[in-house]
């Protein structure tokens, strides 16, 4: 027996029922399915080996964004008191905030526990990041051809991995960049056609590990390559929002670029289709046809 999950966000006619009651959805439900399969957007659950791998992921996401909380707290109860921590990495902030206390012992009994409980949650999270690296080198070989790509890690790697597990239900590799939400909505009728946000579609913990990756190429310490150009291009167009345009932009080359990787079982070119010395041409103001450029990273 074959069986269609659809898609809740895709049934209006359902949920925004003035008279919703489980009889008249279920008629709706089989008026759809008969009519057309589509109609209801049906959605392919991950498998059950996935969600399992997926579970280090997630248990060290979790541990990350507590550790902040903690983090923060603490920042906010020194400064409070007419103080300042040092500026320091996450991972060694109890050790610079320890010795930060030793100067004022009157806070450090108060605020050692919480101490403590950093401490503890940056252990266990290098313990889930050493798990995650050997499940990538050991289980998911095509993660590690993925992290070839700047600002594409094991953890990046190995999610966008397992969320999309086969990389053939996409015909068109720029077809990745809808699924993940990193497209713009469509509001368009007659002679109007609104300029909306992104819809933000598909799993929201990968699209943000994605944009995480296109501010780290676009920062100060991101690689040249053609995707870190084509992003300082978008945002030297200036505009309020023109940063935050490219951000997304190259977030969404960096999955079509991913998938088409993947698919084809090629390696990361920095400058794809780019001879050797046509790099510092570029750099002088002087580029090739797009076309020629951005074959591996294909537009969006």
């Amino acid at each position: 027996m074959k069986v269609t999950v659809a898609n809740a966000r895709k049934l209006r006619a359902i949920y925004q029922n003035k008279r919703k009651c489980d009889r008249l959805d279920a008629q709706m439900l089989a008026r759809l399915l008969r009519a057309g399969p589509d109609l209801l957007s049906p959605i392919q659950h991950g498998t059950e080996q996935a969600q399992r791998d997926l579970v280090t992921i997630k248990l060290r996401d979790t541990l990350v964004r507590q550790r902040v909380h903690v983090i923060s707290s603490i920042r906010g109860v020194i400064k409070s008191l007419g103080h300042r921590v040092p500026t320091c990495s996450t991972a060694s902030f109890h050790k610079k905030a320890e010795e930060f206390l030793f100067q004022h012992p009157e806070l450090l009994e108060a605020i050692a526990p919480c101490l403590e409980a950093v401490k503890i949650l940056t252990e266990k999270i290098k313990h889930y990041e050493k798990e995650i690296a050997q499940a990538t080198s050991t289980h998911h070989p095509e993660a590690l051809r993925l992290q070839k790509i700047p600002s594409i890690g094991p953890i990046t790697s190995l999610a966008f991995k397992l969320i999309i597990e086969d990389p053939a239900r996409f015909k068109d590799p720029r077809d990745v960049g809808a699924y993940l939400g990193l497209v713009p909505r469509r509001d368009q009728s007659g002679g109007t056609d609104k300029e909306l946000s992104i819809s933000k579609a598909g799993n929201p913990y990968l699209r943000k590990l994605l944009v995480q990756s296109a501010q780290y190429l676009l920062g100060h310490f991101g690689p040249d390559c053609a995707l870190r150009e084509h992003g300082l291009k978008l945002a030297a167009r200036g505009g309020k929002a023109a940063k935050k345009k490219a951000i997304i932009a190259v977030a969404r080359k960096l999955a079509v670029m991913m998938i088409a990787m993947w698919q084809k079982g090629t390696d990361y070119e920095p400058f794809p289709g780019r001879k050797d010395g046509d790099k510092n041409l570029a750099s002088a103001g002087i580029t090739q046809d797009q076309s020629e450029c951005d074959q591996q990273m294909a537009a969006c």
